[in-house]
């Protein structure tokens, strides 16, 4: 009999030669646990999912009550159905009053197409502006605004239209013209390394969207739901999208995403044509009640409040000749090394010694850190013990 693993070489699609092939059967707080009961301790969320750890248990009610009553009953935008429309109420009451209309989708790629499709439909513009270095996600639309040409490259043609600029540069905001139907930028940059912009290149940017008459697309499919220490990353900034993107954490584990925005800006969908966007299982009942749970749990727990204070015991933790630098805000960190092979080795030591982190797609040599919000501070004290013994070890070799 084929393994377990066997079959999963054999029957799932890969998407590298060399996957991680490690096999875990269950998950807890910020454990996962393989066959042999080890556990591993979870520093980089699945990428920003579980930001409330593995199997909270006002997730796991949510969805086996819903589970219950209904699952999949119509294409998104049909029927009235209470985990959708109480989901995007408590979304809602939290956010600007600008972001009152949420279109739900499966996924953050799909959120990301939803919102280019809205801006190009109300302003009736054509042109797009990204920036270098960004990931929006790995669909058609969201790899035209992708600011990597490596990944981008065997795939073209992709959308037309698109330029780009420099992340935090405001000399390039006045390629932002009143021809641009949407810049999207993330507000902190993910797979670039964590690159956090500076507050007065964020209220620039807002300004000259203002001034040309072009909708700002904030991508905060990482950074939103506490990670940074704000509810949203854009309260840092203070300024406000025209058009939100959530996904990642949004579920509580379960798969779904959104763009958000005005009533105004969203109605353009309804007509000319009708249906201007449409999903099946957007939106999907258990995955809208299981993010309603998270995200009560989120602001019940006041789980934000913390993450200040456990960026700084990381920080703390964290110093070695051979850590070039610590970017990021909060819980969304990148530690710089000198190149990917040795960030590449730390990080399968690491994983060998119980800590599962990562590289960035566009910054190999930056190593992840992106835990649950609930690690305590004696998991981040054992988390960077770990760490720090695997620089030492290849410091040293």
């Amino acid at each position: 009999m084929p393994t377990l693993r066997q079959l999963f070489l054999a029957n799932n699609a890969q998407t590298t030669n060399f996957p991680l092939l490690l096999e875990f059967e269950r998950a807890k707080g910020i454990y996962m646990y393989d066959a042999a009961g080890k556990a591993y301790t979870d520093l980089i969320s699945g990428i920003g999912v579980s930001s409330l750890g593995h199997g909270n248990p006002k997730v796991i009610e949510a969805i086996k009550q819903q589970v219950d009553q209904y699952m999949h009953l119509m294409v998104y935008g049909e029927y009235v159905q209470t985990p959708q429309v109480r989901f995007a109420e408590k979304l809602v009451a939290v956010l600007p009053d600008n972001l009152q209309s949420v279109y739900f989708t499966n996924s953050g790629a799909e959120a990301v197409e939803g919102a280019l499709k809205l801006a190009k439909r109300f302003t009736g513009r054509q042109q797009i502006v990204a920036c270098h270095h960004s990931y929006h996600g790995s669909t058609q639309g969201a790899l035209s605004v992708m600011g990597n040409e490596e990944f981008k490259q065997a795939y073209r043609p992709l959308l037309p239209g698109v330029s780009f600029i420099r992340f935090n540069e405001t000399a390039d905001l006045h390629l932002i013209t009143e021809q641009t139907a949407c810049v999207i930028i993330e507000t902190v940059q993910g797979e670039a390394g964590i690159r956090v912009p500076d507050i007065g290149y964020m209220q620039a940017l807002r300004t000259r969207c203002n001034e040309t008459g072009t909708l700002l697309i904030l991508d905060e499919i990482q950074a939103a739901f506490g990670r940074t220490g704000k509810l949203f990353a854009f309260e840092h900034f203070g300024i406000v999208p025209d058009i939100l993107l959530l996904a990642k954490a949004l579920g509580g584990g379960m798969p779904i995403g959104a763009f958000i925005s005005s009533n105004h800006l969203m109605d353009v969908l309804k007509e000319n044509p009708i249906l201007g966007h449409i999903t099946t299982f957007g939106g999907h009942p258990v995955c809208c009640a299981a993010g309603l749970a998270a995200l009560e749990v989120l602001l019940e727990d006041d789980l934000t409040s913390g993450v200040a204070e456990k960026e700084t015991l990381f920080r703390k933790l964290l110093v070695h000749p051979a850590i070039k630098q610590i970017r990021g805000k909060g819980l969304m960190l990148a530690i710089e090394l000198e190149n990917f092979d040795l960030n590449k080795k730390i990080i399968d030591r690491c994983i060998e010694h119980g800590v599962i982190t990562d590289w960035f797609l566009h910054c190999s040599n930056s190593m992840r850190i992106a835990p649950p919000l609930i690690i305590n501070h004696n998991e981040i004290i054992h988390a960077c013990e770990i760490i720090m013994e695997a620089i030492d070890y290849y410091s040293v070799s």
